[in-house]
């Protein structure tokens, strides 16, 4: 499909939804549903009316019921397959429900009974045999459960052993089948369970070297996540491309301090959109770019409809806002002063030379201080583009 405008989506842009994010029936912990639950082929029908979708995504269960029979899930796999051709849309992420069903009520990986570790290892696999049915090359972990409330219940230690320990087999359970997936972790400081193990994406980063195949394992962080956190979440992803491993990404919105609101993509922090948009954009990131959020309780199907055409449409205005920036002249003056001083390998790599060298330069250090940073300008100027002055 032809881009009719700079903000209208095409397939080309990648962005994708999961059934769990367009087909959220609206409860929260207070209230009942207020959205009747569609199918999946429901679903995948609703995204080809947004138009521009590159795909859909899923966990095991958002498509076959955790107790389905072996005929009820051939006639909803039938019906998914025939909603996606005619709407041209492809799977492009899977991942397991570890966290719903009541054996998972202490973990899955992490849990101390051995048997549900097992079975969420089986689970697993079967989800991964499911994911490559169905043409998925992306596999998301995130541990839902994973955690405690008392740290009197586990030994945080061999948590991460255990963790380690699945995901390691996992790994070498897609090797074995040839099924070429990138595992992408995910992470979240809390909710539902008190505190997380691998609350934040940098945790997940520094396990991934340990691992027994970390070229195969990467992270998939969200934005609610990390701030629910309080923290900068274009930082977590700025490392994660530094150091090769953004698999996947997750893009909602989030007031720092909350719940796990999911809101829609730049809806409560633009600024802050606006530079996530212009890190992968400036980085060249080529992945699937997921919308991992859903629409207000108070919307009905057109509403849904509209959260999802907004979401995609934000991501592009953003991204004209970050070439517009980069083309301001007033922000390349500004640069070009604050940097003016720079130098590429300005300390280099130690010799024992370069270390003298080091040591034996003369600094003033009033002159430094007094070196001008026209940061309040230069945020100003951000500012005055984002609202189109």
């Amino acid at each position: 499909m032809a881009r009719t405008d700079l903000y209208s989506p095409t397939a080309a842009d990648r962005f994708t939804f999961g059934l769990w994010t367009v087909g959220h029936t609206g409860p929260d912990p207070f209230g009942d549903a207020t959205r009747p639950r569609w199918s999946p082929a429901e679903i995948v029908d609703l995204l080809g009316e947004v138009g521009g979708v590159h795909g859909v995504n899923l966990h095991d269960n958002d498509l076959i019921p955790i107790d389905a029979s072996a005929g009820e899930s051939a006639r909803i796999r039938g019906d998914f397959a025939k909603a996606r051709r005619r709407n041209r849309l492809k799977v492009c992420m899977v991942t397991a429900n570890l966290f719903s069903d009541p054996v998972f009520q202490d973990g899955a990986f992490t849990s101390n009974d051995a048997d549900v570790r097992r079975y969420a290892v089986a689970k697993s696999m079967r989800c991964m045999d499911l994911g490559a049915e169905l043409g998925a090359k992306t596999y998301v972990m995130w541990g839902g459960r994973e955690g405690i409330e008392t740290d009197a219940a586990k030994d945080p230690v061999l948590a991460i052993r255990r963790t380690r320990e699945a995901i390691d087999f996992l790994c070498g359970y897609s090797l074995a089948k040839g099924y070429g997936y990138k595992i992408a972790l995910e992470a979240k400081p809390n909710e539902p369970r008190g505190h997380m193990y691998f609350p934040t994406t940098g945790h997940y980063l520094a396990l991934i070297p340990t691992l027994m195949h970390p070229e195969m394992v990467g992270v998939n962080p969200e934005v609610a996540h990390e701030h629910m956190a309080g923290l900068n979440f274009t930082h977590a992803v700025a490392q994660a491309i530094e150091m090769g491993k953004l698999f996947h990404i997750d893009l909602n919105d989030q007031e720092f301090g909350r719940y796990d609101q999911d809101s829609r993509f730049g809806s409560a922090n633009l600024k802050h959109a606006f530079f996530l948009v212009k890190l992968l954009e400036d980085n060249g990131y080529r992945g699937f770019k997921h919308f991992d959020s859903h629409a207000y309780r108070t919307a009905d199907r057109a509403d849904v409809i509209a959260f999802a055409r907004g979401s995609m449409r934000t991501y592009l205005i953003l991204k004209e806002k970050a070439r517009r920036w980069s083309e301001d002249r007033t922000v390349r003056r500004l640069l070009n002063e604050i940097n003016r001083h720079d130098e590429p390998r300005a300390i280099g790599a130690y010799s024992p030379a370069r270390g003298r060298a080091v040591l034996g330069m003369e600094f003033d250090r009033g002159t430094l201080a007094k070196r001008a940073l026209a940061y309040e300008a230069l945020d100003q100027r951000t500012i005055e583009i984002l609202l189109g002055v």
